[in-house]
């Protein structure tokens, strides 16, 4: 099968389901060709993976350069040249509408592609509801082939701000537990916490929504309890708000800021605890890869973290804000070591459900089913 993967390339959560899907696919296979406007951040070199890069113009007429128009005149030349048979597209906006604007393009020269919309979150739970774009998201997701999200929270949400007229089939982020499992970083570790403390980690993008000051607060009171550090993994436009809390609260030497990383499960393996007390989340996947490194889960009980996070086995779910709860909670799996490895040990096995291996099918089935009815609709024309 030849298929076209747009997406993202950067570290958000739909760019990596999306880099990892294709090179899943790839290794069984299938022909990849990633179209995006720069090279995926976890994109390795497969000889069934190809890159086309999005290339948009700048000219003084335009404030805002037409990425959309791009990627649209990329998806036609990449569809034609490489004969593909199906697109699959990642994060709704624009991808979804380019995706139809190419493909009523072809249509004209008599060639036709199905395409799969993939919604991941915010594409439809914050930008998609705003009414710049929303009509524009409704259509081109009901003239999608198939639609999936990531979690049954997505796509109860989905059902009930746009009246989407197809079935939302739900197929869960997943994790390559071959690369996320726990390893030995000890050497790491104590270069980290040389006096054994406790290492606890965050890792975003940075935005409002993931309330990285609730981190740094929900860390100063597991600080007083508990010799611990804090990693804080990413970048964005609340670091420095993050950076000047962390001053003013007297930790700074405790923590440590690490920017984007791409060796994530070297990261995750020196980690005892993971915090992520999110305003909304889709699914989560950075719990469910640090899970799989065997690190147990603090987090806020909203969108799809409640599928992924057990309540009391995996780690602990509390209200959006609730920093004492999550301190408390933290305190409670941190305090003895026992308790701690009891939650890892389960942090670890409940992640092998949303292992890979039993994730990738699922998409090649929904990629047989489209082109099946795809065909069957050409023979009837």
């Amino acid at each position: 099968m030849r298929i076209g993967i747009v997406c993202y390339p950067t570290f958000g959560g739909s760019g990596v389901l999306a880099t990892e899907l294709g090179m899943a696919l790839s290794a069984k296979g299938h022909e990849v060709h990633f179209i995006s406007y720069q090279q995926p951040v976890r994109l390795n070199f497969h000889p069934n993976i190809y890159y086309h890069e999005v290339t948009v113009q700048n000219y003084p007429l335009f404030d805002f350069p037409p990425y959309e128009t791009a990627l649209t005149s990329t998806l036609v030349h990449v569809i034609t040249n490489n004969n593909l048979d199906l697109l699959h597209v990642h994060y709704a906006i624009p991808h979804a509408s380019a995706a139809y604007f190419a493909k009523q393009i072809l249509k004209k020269s008599g060639r036709d592609i199905p395409f799969i919309t993939t919604l991941h979150g915010t594409d439809i739970t914050l930008v998609g509801r705003d009414q710049t774009y929303a009509p524009v998201v409704t259509f081109s997701i009901n003239e999608s082939d198939a639609i999936t999200a990531v979690s049954k929270n997505l796509r109860e949400e989905t059902y009930k701000h746009f009246p989407i007229e197809k079935e939302i089939h739900v197929i869960t982020n997943f994790v390559d537990t071959s690369k996320f499992h726990q390893s030995d970083k000890e050497h790491f570790k104590k270069m980290l916490a040389p006096s054994g403390e406790k290492i606890l980690a965050h890792v975003s993008n940075f935005r409002k929504v993931k309330r990285v000051e609730d981190v740094i607060k929900v860390f100063e009171k597991v600080h007083q309890k508990i010799p611990s550090k804090l990693l804080m993994i990413g970048d964005g436009p609340e670091r420095q708000s993050a950076e000047e809390l962390c001053r003013a609260l007297g930790i700074c030497n405790d923590i440590r800021f690490l920017g984007k990383q791409e060796q994530m499960d070297e990261i995750l393996s020196i980690a005892d605890l993971f915090l992520l007390p999110s305003q909304y989340e889709s699914f989560g996947l950075s719990a469910l890869e640090a899970m799989a490194c065997g690190v147990p889960v603090i987090s806020t009980n909203v969108g799809g973290l409640p599928e992924i996070n057990v309540q009391g086995k995996t780690g602990y779910l509390s209200d959006v804000g609730d920093i004492d709860a999550m301190a408390d909670h933290a305190a409670y799996i941190l305090g003895d070591d026992d308790t701690l490895q009891q939650f890892k040990d389960a942090a670890m096995e409940h992640a092998r459900t949303f292992e890979k291996s039993r994730v990738i099918p699922l998409y090649e089935a929904l990629y047989d089913a489209v082109l099946k009815e795809y065909k069957e609709k050409m023979e009837v024309v």
